[in-house]
This record gives C-alpha cells, sequence and structure tokens, in this order.
C-alpha cells in the first residue's frame, strides 16, 4: 500500500478511527488493533511476504527471550546466531542471490571458464532490508545487555511491523520504539495536528517534486550519450532532488502518520544538502541507517579506537557495505566506497566533527565560506549520485566521462523543474533549524493556513497522478 494512493487516503482515517475509538487505557487492544492494521498495509502489496514478518518477529522474540534468561555465554552467541542466520538468511536469499549468482558467472568468464547461467525469479519482499535492520537491533542489544527482552508478544510483533515505518524506515531501535507500546497511549491534539503538517510537506516533497522530475531524470539517463553536458549536469542535479525528496518524503510522512497515534520516530533527514562536508551529510541523510551502521558494523570493526590504517579500513568496510545494503548491484558498492573514500581525508585531519550545528545560525544568508564549503560537499554528492542511478559500472562512467568532455550548450533544459527544485532548498534553507519544512511556530495564523491551502492546491494542480512508488522500496 503507497502513502500516496487513494487506498491508502481510506485506510489511514479508518484505522485512526477505530485506534483512538477503542476502551481508552487497554492497551493491549490497541497494540492488537495496530498489529492487524499493520499487517493489512503491508500484505496489500503481496500477502504471501507476511510470512517473512511473521518468522522473523517469531524468532527473534524467542531468541531475545532465552537469550536474556541465560547466563551460559556459548548459549547466548549460539542464540545470536541463529537470529543473524534467519534474518540475513532471508535478506540474502531474496536480495542478493541472483547478484552472487552473475557475479560468479561473469569471474569464471573472465577466467576463460565456461559459465551455466541461469535465472533465479525471486521477487524482492517490500522493505525487507528496513524490518531485518530492525529487528536484529533487538536481539543484538539484548546480546551485548543493552536492553532486557521483553515478555509481550503482542507489544513486539507490532513493533517490528508497525505499519508507518515498516517499509522505508526510519529504522527504528528497540530501546526507543517498542517501550513506546508498553505504555499506555492517550490522544494528544498538538501533536497530531503537527504530525498532519509533516505529511503535508512529506507529500508535497514526493508527488509534486520527486515525481514530476522523474520522468526527466530517466530521458537524461536513458538518452544521455546524445546530449550536450549541460542536460547531464542538470540531470544529476535533479536526480539528487529527486531521491532526497522521495524518501525524506516517506519519512516525513512516517513520522507524521506515527504521530496521529501517539508515537514518536527518529528524524531520519536533517536538510542535508546545506552540510559542509561529507561527514555533515553523512549526519544528516538517511540517519537511522547511518547510526545503524556506526554502531553495528564501524565499532564493532574497531571503530577509532584503531590505528591510522584500522580507522581507514574501519570506514571503507562500512561505507562499502551500506552502498551494498542499498541494492546488488555493482553500481551500489562503488557508490558506498566512493563515500568512504570521501570520509577518509577528514577522519584523518580529525575534522568529521567541525560542523555539528546548523549552518548561518541565526543569520538569513551564509558567508562565503560556508557557501564554498556547502558547494564543494554538493558536487562531489552529486559525482557519487551518479553511480547511484547508473544501471551499471559502464553506464556511469561514461556518463561522468561526457560531463567531464562535454561540449556544453547554453540552453538549459527542464527550467520549471528547477525552479519547483529551487522553491524547495529555499523553504528548507529558511527552516533549516526545525524538524520539517512546514513546521511555523512564529508565522501568523492566516499566513500559515495560506501556506498550508497553496500545498494542498499543488498536490491537486501539479502532483502526478501516476501513484509511483517509492524509490527505497526496491531496497
Amino acid at each position: 500500500m503507497l502513502f500516496n494512493s487513494f487506498v491508502f487516503a481510506v485506510f489511514l482515517p479508518l484505522v485512526f478511527a477505530g485506534y483512538w475509538a477503542l476502551q481508552r487505557g487497554n492497551l493491549k487492544l490497541q497494540n492488537a488493533f495496530l498489529l492487524i492494521a499493520s499487517y493489512v498495509f503491508y500484505g496489500w502489496w503481496d500477502v504471501r511476504f507476511l510470512s517473512l514478518i511473521i518468522i522473523s518477529s517469531l524468532v527473534d522474540y524467542q531468541v531475545g527471550r532465552h537469550m536474556v534468561d541465560s547466563e551460559d555465554a556459548r548459549k547466548r552467541k549460539l542464540l545470536l546466531f541463529i537470529s543473524l542466520a534467519v534474518n540475513l538468511g532471508f535478506l540474502g536469499v531474496f536480495k542478493y542471490a541472483g547478484f552472487f549468482v552473475d557475479s560468479f558467472a561473469d569471474l569464471l568468464e573472465t577466467l576463460g571458464m565456461q559459465a551455466n547461467r541461469f535465472a533465479l525469479q525471486i521477487v524482492l519482499p517490500v522493505g525487507i532490508s528496513f524490518y531485518t535492520f530492525q529487528t536484529l537491533s533487538y536481539t543484538i542489544d539484548i546480546y551485548r545487555r543493552k536492553i532486557t527482552a521483553t515478555h509481550d508478544p503482542l507489544a513486539f510483533f507490532a513493533f517490528v511491523s508497525f505499519f508507518p515505518q515498516l517499509v522505508a524506515g526510519p529504522i527504528e531501535r528497540a530501546r526507543d520504539l517498542l517501550p513506546q507500546f508498553t505504555k499506555a497511549r492517550t490522544f494528544d491534539e498538538n501533536m497530531a495536528v503537527d504530525g498532519v503538517r509533516q505529511m503535508l510537506w512529506g507529500l508535497f516533497k514526493k508527488v509534486v517534486i520527486a515525481d514530476n522530475v522523474a520522468s526527466s531524470v530517466d530521458l537524461v539517463f536513458t538518452g544521455y550519450a546524445d546530449m550536450p553536458a549541460t542536460h547531464l549536469a542538470v540531470g544529476i542535479f535533479l536526480f539528487a532532488i529527486q531521491i532526497y525528496c522521495d524518501f525524506s518524503g516517506y519519512s516525513d510522512i512516517a513520522i507524521g502518520c506515527a504521530r496521529l497515534f501517539g508515537f514518536q520516530l527518529s528524524r531520519n533527514f536533517a536538510f542535508p544538502y546545506f552540510s559542509r562536508d561529507i561527514a555533515e551529510f553523512w549526519r544528516r541523510w538517511h540517519i537511522s541507517l547511518s547510526t545503524w551502521f556506526r554502531d553495528y558494523v564501524y565499532i564493532p570493526l574497531g571503530g577509532s579506537r584503531a590505528g591510522r590504517w584500522g580507522r581507514m579500513r574501519n570506514i571503507i568496510i562500512t561505507f562499502t557495505v551500506s552502498g551494498f545494503w542499498h541494492g546488488a548491484n555493482w553500481t551500489f558498492i562503488v557508490w558506498g566506497l566512493l563515500n568512504g573514500l570521501y570520509y577518509i581525508p577528514l577522519m584523518l585531519a580529525d575534522k568529521q566533527k567541525d560542523h555539528t550545528g546548523t549552518v548561518a545560525e541565526g543569520r538569513l544568508w551564509p558567508g562565503f565560506g560556508n557557501l564554498a564549503q556547502i558547494g564543494v560537499t554538493f558536487a562531489l554528492t552529486l559525482i557519487a549520485w551518479v553511480f547511484f542511478r547508473a544501471d551499471s559500472l559502464p553506464h556511469a562512467f561514461d556518463y561522468l566521462s561526457r560531463l567531464a568532455t562535454g561540449p556544453w550548450s547554453l540552453s538549459v533544459p527542464f527550467k520549471e523543474q528547477i525552479l519547483l527544485c529551487c522553491f524547495l532548498l529555499g523553504v528548507e534553507w529558511i527552516q533549516r533549524d526545525r524538524q520539517h519544512g512546514l513546521e511555523l511556530p512564529a508565522m501568523p495564523r492566516p499566513l500559515r493556513w495560506a501556506a498550508y491551502y497553496s500545498l494542498l492546491i499543488a498536490l491537486f494542480w501539479l502532483g502526478n497522478t501516476q501513484h509511483e512508488p517509492f524509490i527505497y522500496f526496491q531496497f
């Protein structure tokens, strides 16, 4: 079920009304209702894959209970291994089996051997990368004794399958979200109203911005060989805005939707294109995934405690694995590796934490230094996005080669879409110290309502009516 679909527009009010109509304080009934609603939401896409979520939830619930009750180190390791094997096994089979088969066949052919290729017709379950990491954090944190196991299966199953963030995050930690399923929830009007505002802003980013520029991005990346470099540069810029609006739009809708039901989800984006270096960018882009890899990959490898070469190795491994998480293609691996290479000079100079506050805080315009830093960081990010968007490595390298060698044209394409993107960036620059673009506490009420109605009109007038899936559904 898509957030930007008519079905969801009917589904959400019905679930909201039914949820709050339940007897106040009847926590188990509310959790059961949310669990059923979440399974309906996910099963609307393909009911067969509900079995994966149920098995994963059941395994990790039982692993957590037995692990927390045991002091036997070997037994605890075995239980953790079971959780890792089941969850990563599902991920490996459904997401990466075809990639490994094709890569092995390519290797054999490179060595001059005959490779009998066969196609694996495996459908990738929507959201498997997200809920797998979410439930793994639960068993790993129990193993590390950072949290204790829950003995409420209803709360745990609802935590794993919570529909607002089930298929594309934010990837919630058990220590943050699970306790919210175990305590009474009451309706908070202010919280719900702000949730609706954030959902509206997310829908605007997805339907009006991302979906409108998608066709132009496809046109450029498909026909780039016959286009001047100007078109290629604009194509990369539009893709950068498309993927940001598509993914952060989903996160805004998910966070806002959760607030309607009394839940606080983690912030997933913090205006990343205003970052002054790559380290700041990764503190602001897909925050829940970046911190997941920091806590469960980078730190266990030794983190910053290792020597210079050890830290470089840990950074490269973490970013490369992060790239592979995004998809079973060498383009994603190179994208991750490239971001790791961007990060290393900052780390070696011990400047990776230089920019932790809001850029140009308290000022309308950034200084020349900040502007130059933002420009360089954005340019590096655009180069990396070419690998993320390209169909293959030769496609990406050829695209960048043609961009570098020209020819350039004075004619700028897709002017209307560029103006839309600049409008978005302008609004988010003004709101860069807020949680989202429609958080307008100081604005007079008439102006606030004018902003809301303007976005609603834009949704119906400019919005793409094709109900395009979110890009991150494929990950």
